[in-house]
């Protein structure tokens, strides 16, 4: 049996003396990730990351950039059911300095890009990450 999920989250950073950090959390497998999760009910997928980001990474003062949306997909069997998880990442600039560890991580970690692009375990996250990297150079520059 197969089933189709969509998560939605956000790429989260913050300015750092002129620095551009991103947030990175450690799933319980071991997989570090961008803070995401499952929609509920009829939300829109802007509504679950902002409600993700609330709840993974206890930052209320954020807000999402507009124009940036991207998405990768992956399989994962649960309970002998084959999942076919599509994760849609937006791109959100944290006005506060630090995030609080949800029971969902083992841990929490801010890092630059090139610490961030080599910290990153899985491919879709990764190329998602480089593209938002470029969109946020073109977007502090117009």
């Amino acid at each position: 049996m197969a089933v189709n999920a969509t998560s939605a989250g956000a790429i989260l950073f913050r300015d750092t003396r002129g620095r551009r950090e991103y947030l990175l959390l450690k799933s319980r497998p071991g997989d570090w990730e961008f803070p995401k999760g499952g929609v509920e009910g009829d939300e829109e997928l802007q509504q679950t990351a902002i409600r993700e980001v609330k709840e993974e990474a206890g930052i209320e003062d954020f807000r999402l950039l507009d124009g940036f949306r991207d998405d990768y997909s992956y399989v994962f069997e649960a309970n002998g059911t084959t999942i076919h998880k599509t994760v849609h990442l937006f791109i959100a600039k944290s006005y506060e300095a630090s995030a609080e560890l949800s029971t969902e991580h083992r841990d929490l970690q801010w890092r630059d890009y090139e610490q961030a692009i080599n910290t990153i375990t899985q491919d879709g996250p990764r190329d998602i990450l480089r593209d938002a990297d470029e969109f946020l150079d073109e977007y502090e520059e117009a």
